[in-house]
């Protein structure tokens, strides 16, 4: 991990190879480099939502996100190597208490709909979901630690709630409540 980039365009990966953080080399389809992939992109799309004004905790947790997540990347990219550890899915769990316990009972499910930011924290939470999916998916075939998994699930449920803290944020004059599933049940139930 101390090996900084000095060159992006290195034309090694011209034959349909990467090589991982130990110097090995593997199929880009290998499935270690799917979960990196997806893993990668949860990050950028958390690095999307940051761009949008939100809460000044949210956005200190979601920073602090990118790095684990960067983490995680790393873990992935060296086979058997560990970065990610018990105290970040902790600290996952702490703000899962702590944004849950300010919103109302569901009722009824929602859609990843809503303020832009709450809709942008959607699109993280099924990248987050993916990026668990190929993470299993490479554990049932190398061993892998599972502090990774466990953290994309935590992630995942964390922008489930933190999406609807953005809902009620209101900061852009927006906000309000969640984007109620209109399902046939609640219809009958509101009937007069």
């Amino acid at each position: 991990m101390s090996n900084r980039l000095t060159q992006i365009a290195t034309r090694t990966g011209d034959d349909g190879t990467t090589g991982l953080g130990d110097g090995s080399r593997v199929p880009k389809d290998h499935r270690r480099v799917a979960a990196m992939g997806d893993v990668d992109e949860l990050n950028s799309s958390l690095g999307v939502l940051l761009a949008e004004p939100l809460p000044a905790d949210v956005r200190e947790l979601l920073v602090v996100i990118q790095h684990e997540l960067f983490n995680l990347g790393g873990e992935l990219s060296i086979p058997g190597y560990s970065l990610v550890k018990a105290e970040a899915v902790a600290a996952l769990d702490g703000a899962l208490a702590h944004y849950n316990a300010a919103l109302p009972r569901l009722a009824e499910f929602i859609l990843p709909a809503g303020t832009r930011s709450a809709a942008l924290a959607h699109v993280s939470r099924t990248i987050a979901r993916r990026a668990e999916r190929a993470v299993v998916a490479l554990a049932a075939a190398e061993p892998v630690h599972e502090a990774p998994r466990q953290y994309l699930n935590r992630l995942s449920d964390l922008m489930f709630v933190l999406a609807r803290v953005l809902n009620r944020a209101n900061l852009d004059g927006l906000g309000g409540d969640d984007v109620y599933w209109k399902s046939e049940r609640l219809a009958r139930a509101q009937e007069p």
